[in-house]
């Protein structure tokens, strides 16, 4: 198996190298940014690509979607520090076909790579549920849309699915403050922020932030 390897820490590339070799997997090159990775993988055409998602000049999100629109069979195995949903949820979306934290070990790593070989999706622990959980989300909710894609028999009372709380912290992020910045106004912390957001986009049948602030303006509550 040659593998492409797109990370902005060249310690961690080192050390990478140094772990692929020693398990008899080639390394086919290695790129510092999301734009080079695209490129790379389009000129040395390696069996699989392991990608940072936050990388100088382009992210590596975009990097996957380019790279699957001229090379929908190569594979794609994120490899990040983040454990956020919606990059797990957009990774998925753009193209990979696995989702690995930077905090494996490196006998499960390689176990997980030598999966990919033979078709199974590579995974850290708890990932797959939760991304499991999103399709069936996603499949409920298509379920209950009509063919304009709006909620059936939702209207303007939607909002009122939302406890006092989350409709100040709704509003509060609607209108840009960060997670710690509403936190600090509404003497919370970060992390109970993010659960009330939770609750938020779940109630509300949103993925995305951007999907929050667009949802605040229409129901005027910015």
């Amino acid at each position: 198996m040659r593998v492409l390897i797109a990370d902005d820490y060249p310690l961690l590339i080192d050390g990478l190298i140094s772990l692929l070799e020693a398990h008899g997997i080639e390394v086919a090159g290695t790129a510092n940014d999301g734009q080079a990775a695209v490129a790379q993988a389009l000129k040395l055409e390696p069996d699989l690509v392991l990608m940072d998602i936050r990388m100088p000049v382009m992210n590596g999100l975009a990097a996957t979607r380019l790279i699957k629109a001229q090379r929908p069979e190569m594979k794609i195995v994120i490899l990040t520090t983040s454990a956020e949903d919606e990059d797990l949820f957009e990774a998925i979306k753009s193209g990979a076909c696995g989702y690995l934290l930077k905090i494996t070990s490196g006998s499960a790593f390689i176990e997980a790579l030598h999966g990919v070989e033979q078709g199974t999706p590579p995974f850290s622990p708890g990932l797959a549920e939760r991304l499991m959980r999103e399709f069936a989300r996603l499949s409920d909710e298509k379920a209950h849309t009509g063919e304009n894609g709006e909620k059936k028999g939702k209207g303007e009372g939607e909002k009122e699915l939302l406890t006092e709380r989350q409709k100040e912290v709704l509003k509060l992020v609607a209108a840009g403050l960060t997670y710690k910045e509403v936190g600090a106004k509404l003497s919370l912390s970060e992390v109970t922020v993010r659960y009330h957001m939770g609750e938020i986009m779940e109630h509300l049948h949103l993925e995305h932030r951007s999907q929050v602030i667009t949802y605040a303006a229409n129901h005027k509550i910015i």
